[in-house]
C-alpha cells in the first residue's frame, strides 16, 4: 500500500488537457473534467507541487494546452513536454526525464482520455516503483465501455483511483492552515456543487 500523498512527497502530472482533446470526453461533462484539471492545477501551486504538463501535437486536431493551464501554471507551461506523437508519455524520453526531475515517488495523474493517455503511463509508472493516484474526474474517454475498460486494467496494475475532492483533502490534511483554508475555499467554489 502507498504512503500518504502529501505536497512534499508527490508530483501532479496532467497529460494532454488539450483544447481538441477535451472535446472527446463523452463519459462525463466535459466542463466537470476540465474544472476539475484546473483545481488540481490551483491545488499544485497553492501546496507548491511540482508539476509536469504534457501535450501531444499541438499543431494538429489535439490543439494546444488549456490556456487557463499557462495563467495559473506559467512556469510549468513553459517546460511542457511537447511530445511528436508518443502515444504513452511514459515512453517518451523528455517525459521521464521531467518526471525523474521532480525526485517525487507519489504521482498525481490526470488525462485526456483516460483510454488513450492516462492508462498506459498509470501503469508503466507502477511497474517502476511509482506509486500513483488517477484522478478520474479530471481524466474522461469518449465510451463508457473504454472508460471502464482503462479503470480496470489500472486498478489491476495497481493504480489508485481517486477524484479531484478526495485528493485534494488527502494533500491538505488539516483545513486550518494557511493552505488548507485555501483549499477549502477552492473546494467550494469550484469542486463541490453549491450548498442550497
Amino acid at each position: 500500500m502507498s504512503k500518504l500523498f502529501t505536497p512534499e512527497n508527490s508530483a501532479l502530472l496532467l497529460i494532454d488537457h488539450q483544447v481538441g482533446t477535451m472535446k472527446l470526453i463523452k463519459n462525463i461533462d466535459v466542463e466537470q473534467a476540465k474544472r476539475m484539471s484546473l483545481a488540481l492545477a490551483k491545488a499544485a501551486k497553492i501546496l507548491g507541487i511540482s508539476t509536469v504538463l504534457t501535450s501531444s501535437q499541438e499543431d494538429r486536431l489535439q490543439g494546444p494546452l488549456l490556456p487557463e493551464l499557462q495563467e495559473i501554471l506559467p512556469e510549468a507551461f513553459d517546460k511542457r513536454v511537447k511530445r511528436e506523437g508518443v502515444v504513452n508519455a511514459w515512453t517518451d524520453a523528455n517525459f521521464k526525464a521531467a518526471v525523474e526531475a521532480t525526485g517525487r515517488k507519489n504521482l498525481i495523474m490526470a488525462g485526456v482520455t483516460t483510454d488513450v493517455c492516462l492508462v498506459f503511463p498509470a501503469i508503466d509508472a507502477v511497474g517502476e516503483g511509482y506509486h500513483v493516484q488517477a484522478v478520474m474526474d479530471a481524466s474522461g474517454s469518449p465510451y463508457e465501455l473504454s472508460e471502464d475498460m482503462s479503470r480496470r486494467r489500472m486498478q489491476d496494475a495497481g493504480v489508485i483511483l481517486t477524484a479531484t475532492n478526495t485528493m485534494i483533502a488527502e494533500l491538505a490534511q488539516n483545513w486550518s492552515t494557511p493552505e488548507g483554508q485555501k483549499l477549502i475555499q477552492l473546494l467550494f467554489t469550484e469542486v463541490l456543487p453549491p450548498i442550497q
